[in-house]
């Protein structure tokens, strides 16, 4: 039995009434939230009491773990390659798949551990990771096992490429697997770790790559295989005007009519990017309950374009965030796509020549609403309902911020809450999971930054050199 008592803290709860608590109390058992409110409401000598530690965060803003919902972790080894710095995706991809041929499992390993270990400094205790090819031994077992090393809940995605060049999909064959042994991976991955109860550290998700790297068949098994065992979906979607164009030429549908085609919509599924939709097909996704994983960065570093949040927001499609694969962003910063979301969607606002003036019912996207896509948004699309606010029942799982900061100075005066999203992203002092430390003081707690920092650029100077 492990309890933490959090006090004189700033809660921003993110429950259904986004209640914030100035001066508040949080009491965690066994990783769950047990009591929350104002210090003046909670028994204060019987929780001490109890407690194992107990932490005084005064001047500090705590928030709900965030949560990411689309990320490479292996692409933390490939960042800022000098051949794909100013590619688009297509190719990007061609650029960067020999490279990554070249993997081994001390590589996915060390990756892992490194975007996991950059994405709680800001502030992450929920991951979902989206692993597609696996060279020379690699498995997805060597992620899941860095994941637990570092604390973070992970959603580790079985993904598959079986579309190479000679069957007229993207990536080269050398990284492609044949259907067969992709299905039965993911049989004996979801057997072995999918934990489906609350609180669990390890959920499995199946996620053929994209349309243009696996085959229809895989796409209808993988989903027949997913929801025979009761777990979710992924891909990428709709990322590119490329894309659209292979899905029209090859299977005579656009990304989404296609995803219809194979039986992927539903509750259970969810998609990278989703930039290039229409009315109608935002319609789909909001009937059929399908979740987006938005990509703000990514976006923008490949030219992709601006996904239309704000209209899936209005039609009741579930937006989470994602930083994507750290070669297309370069860097696994969770909190910083909270701003960069919301600071894209304004400008999307003016691009369409959105006036403050000419109409009262569209409003700009406000800090608490980019806060929301990272909390309660992540965990709808991923399908949890134990984590995304602080509420008594739910996970242990958040993150604080000191205010008292050269960065948010001028600002967290006036609104603490905004201050955090509008000013400056900065490493967090504390990431909590399940009531346990894994970052204190600003520092990581179970592994060596220096030393994880000097072995994983030592793998990225090997794979690109090699």
């Amino acid at each position: 039995m492990t309890t933490l008592f959090i006090k004189h803290a700033y809660l921003v709860t993110m429950d259904n009434h986004q209640t914030e608590i100035p001066d508040g109390g949080l009491f965690i058992r066994d990783g769950f939230i047990e009591q929350i409110g104002p210090m003046a409401s909670l028994p204060l000598a019987a929780l001490a009491e109890q407690a194992d530690e107990t932490l005084d965060l005064s001047g500090h803003l705590v928030l709900p773990g965030l949560v990411n919902t689309h990320h490479h972790f292996y692409q933390t080894l490939t960042r800022a390659v000098p051949a794909a710095q100013n590619a688009n995706l297509f190719n990007w991809l061609k650029t960067l798949y020999p490279i990554w041929a070249r993997l081994t499992p001390d590589d996915i390993y060390t990756s892992t551990q490194t975007a996991l270990s950059e994405l709680a400094l800001s502030g992450c205790t929920t991951a979902s990771d989206h692993l597609y090819l696996f060279p020379n031994g690699s498995r997805l077992d060597d992620e899941i096992e860095a994941g637990l090393s570092i604390g973070v809940r992970l959603h580790a995605s079985r993904g598959s490429m079986s579309l190479g060049e000679s069957k007229g999909g993207l990536p080269p064959d050398s990284v492609t697997d044949s259907e067969s042994a992709i299905l039965a991976d993911s049989v004996r991955l979801i057997e072995r770790y999918h934990d489906p109860k609350p609180g669990a550290m390890t959920r499995i998700v199946l996620a053929p790559c994209s349309p243009f790297s696996v085959t229809g068949d895989l796409m209808r098994e993988s989903a027949k295989l997913a929801r025979q065992y009761g777990v979710h979906l992924h891909t990428h979607l709709a990322e590119t005007e490329d894309e659209e164009q292979f899905c029209l030429q090859k299977f005579g549908y656009r990304p989404v009519g296609y995803m219809q085609s194979v039986d992927w919509v539903g509750g259970d599924v969810w998609f990278a990017h989703s930039v290039y939709v229409n009315a109608e097909e935002i319609g789909v996704f909001a009937r059929h309950h399908c979740g987006v994983a938005h990509c703000p960065t990514s976006n923008m570093r490949l030219a992709s374009g601006i996904a239309p949040v704000k209209e899936y927001l209005a039609a009741g499609v579930n937006v989470g965030l994602g930083v994507d694969g750290s070669a297309s962003n370069d860097g696994s910063h969770l909190l910083a796509e909270v701003r960069q979301a919301m600071l894209l969607s304004r400008l999307k606002e003016g691009i369409t020549g959105y006036s403050l003036s000419n109409d009262p019912n569209r409003k700009l996207m406000t800090a608490r609403e980019a806060l929301w896509l990272g909390t309660r948004g992540g965990a709808a699309v991923l399908g949890r309902t134990d984590i995304g606010s602080l509420e008594k029942g739910k996970c242990g799982d958040f993150f604080a911020v000191d205010l008292n900061r050269l960065d948010f100075s001028g600002g967290a005066v006036h609104d603490p809450v905004a201050a955090v999203v509008f000013c400056q992203p900065v490493r967090v002092d504390y990431t909590v999971v399940g009531g346990k430390f894994v970052v204190r003081e600003g520092s990581l707690v179970s592994v060596n930054e220096a030393e994880l920092t000097s072995r994983h650029n030592q793998a990225a100077k090997r794979l690109v050199s090699s």
